[in-house]
């Protein structure tokens, strides 16, 4: 009964964990840009238990039973398809179209200027020294360009369109165009990448421990790797959480709570009835 308690237990914590990530996909349903994340379980280690070797009789069931000790939660991974594109209508709305493709943003670090990723493209203006403005993401965070510098230009920009490439084209009240190219970036290995938000992705901290390098995570999209970014304008990419699949994946997450919450009372009953027997 003890063992039955302790693998039922330990079940129970993975499914806790299994909640959590379907609470969180079922959060950001709505947020655009956020990749859904996906976790199978695993069969913990079994232990034989063999028939004694006097038993000769014939049977056609297996010699012995495995007894296992429970299951676990294997890593989560993200779900990297496009979501559906939304149409706004508003001129600093991208929506990158292929997948493994990001926006790249400078965000402050505990070791100075660091560069995340993003999907949800959703971008502002945010005045700065000098009468300029800079364009930003919905947090404040400047957006990078190709040459991972913050994307500056004058306040006196009337219009706002997005060429091939990635091309920002921007239409002053004179006149004149200008074309900055955005820092977009490809996550060949992106299920190594540190989540920091439901949106915002980070390169990890221990790429020494798993034996790679930045270049062997990502390509960064300059140069004749341009012509392979996919981007609309005034549209966004919604988030690719399927509801009805994590609705369905939580009822079953809830059964199997319920079944091994059921297996601890029914082992902690069994273990009374055999202490008060005299």
């Amino acid at each position: 009964m003890i063992r039955s308690m302790t693998t039922a237990v330990n079940t129970m914590n993975q499914l806790q964990s299994q909640f959590d990530i379907i609470g969180n996909n079922l959060a950001n349903s709505a947020t655009n840009g956020y990749k859904s994340s996906e976790a199978n379980f695993h069969e913990l280690l079994y232990q034989q238990f063999n028939n004694d070797k006097a038993d000769t009789a014939q049977r056609q069931s297996p010699t012995g039973i495995r007894y296992g000790v429970g299951a676990a939660l294997g890593p989560a991974k993200m779900n990297w398809t496009v979501g559906s594109l939304q149409m706004t209508g508003r001129e600093l709305d991208f929506a990158l179209t292929e997948p493994k493709q990001y926006f790249n943003l400078i965000m402050p670090g505990e070791d100075g200027e660091q560069t995340v990723y993003t999907r949800a493209g959703n971008f502002y203006v945010s005045p700065v020294d000098g009468g300029n403005l800079m364009l930003v993401n919905g947090e404040g965070y400047p957006v990078a360009n190709s040459a991972g510098q913050p994307i500056t230009f004058a306040d006196t920009v009337k219009n706002y369109n997005m060429l091939p490439g990635g091309v920002l084209e921007l239409t002053h009240n004179n006149g004149n165009i200008q074309r900055i190219e955005m820092g977009v970036t490809t996550l060949e290995r992106p299920n190594l990448m540190s989540r920091l938000s439901s949106t915002l992705l980070a390169l990890p901290n221990n790429m020494a421990d798993l034996g790679v390098a930045a270049g062997d995570i990502l390509t960064e999209m300059n140069g004749a790797n341009r012509n392979r970014i996919s981007m609309e304008n005034q549209k966004l990419e919604a988030s690719n959480v399927n509801y009805e699949k994590e609705m369905t994946d939580l009822i079953n997450v809830q059964r199997s709570y319920q079944f091994n919450a059921r297996t601890v009372t029914l082992a902690d009953q069994m273990l009374g009835l055999i202490n008060n027997i005299r």
